[in-house]
């Protein structure tokens, strides 16, 4: 999987589009009690992320490949074809 768009959402949660249409949502709280994830528990510095294609990275050095996301995110639509309502799936962020 390939991210083709990234969101970070309240409570913790990444908004991610994948470059074959499929969209979700990923929650990184569980992950917050690791060491390299602490900074994250603030809301500011969650938002500080940077979208590496095949991993989400934060500028306090944390990161997160596809295969992590991709094993535990939960699909909430498949966009391809055009048909993701953009009301429910914005197109925030966009780094390649």
């Amino acid at each position: 999987m390939r991210i083709a768009q990234l969101q970070a959402l309240p409570g913790h949660v990444l908004s991610i589009i994948a470059d074959d249409g499929r969209a979700g949502q990923f929650d990184v709280a569980p992950y917050l009690e690791y060491e390299a994830f602490e900074p994250l528990r603030d809301p500011t510095e969650f938002s500080k992320i940077s979208n590496g294609g095949y991993f989400v990275e934060w500028d306090c050095g944390a990161d997160l490949s596809t295969d992590t996301i991709e094993a535990q995110w939960q699909v909430v639509n498949n966009c391809v074809g055009g048909g993701c309502d953009p009301l429910i799936h914005p197109t925030i962020q966009q780094e390649m």
